[in-house]
């Protein structure tokens, strides 16, 4: 992941009101002092990861954080996007899904798309075995 992450916890259950969500990925960053949340999306990327994605943040920015913490961080990998659809689904100001002060510390897009075609290929292999024991 880069410098200063630790890994807090995987499929992360948080409740709102009765509704049950689960964030595929959650980080702490001690440099940046804030929580990175990562959704991954084996599909094209839409409209509704983004919000989905968007509540996440919101949701630990309002219960999770300190006060003296920064700003959640949240990053969503996916197999591909419309780059005008992201554009219009986030407001121009936004500083919750991009940040760019904090680009030094996240790691590249060739570290990213490397350990996505990695999960793909990890995906396709398992359900190769799957079909084949079926």
């Amino acid at each position: 992941m880069g410098k200063g992450f630790s890994f807090d916890s995987r499929q992360k259950r948080i409740l709102i009101e009765d509704d049950e969500f689960f964030i595929d990925l959650v980080f702490y960053n001690r440099l940046l002092r804030c929580f990175v949340l990562i959704e991954l999306k084996t599909g094209k990327l839409t409209h509704q990861d983004l919000g989905q994605l968007q509540m996440y943040v919101n949701y630990y920015d309002r219960n999770i954080k300190l006060p003296d913490e920064n700003p959640t961080i949240g990053i969503l990998l996916c197999s591909s996007k419309n780059d005008t659809a992201v554009k219009m689904a986030l407001p121009e100001d936004n500083t919750t899904i991009l940040a760019s002060e904090y680009q030094l510390y996240l790691p590249t897009s060739e570290q990213l798309v490397k350990e996505i075609e990695e999960v793909k290929q990890l995906v396709k292999n398992e359900k190769e075995e799957t079909e084949k024991w079926n």
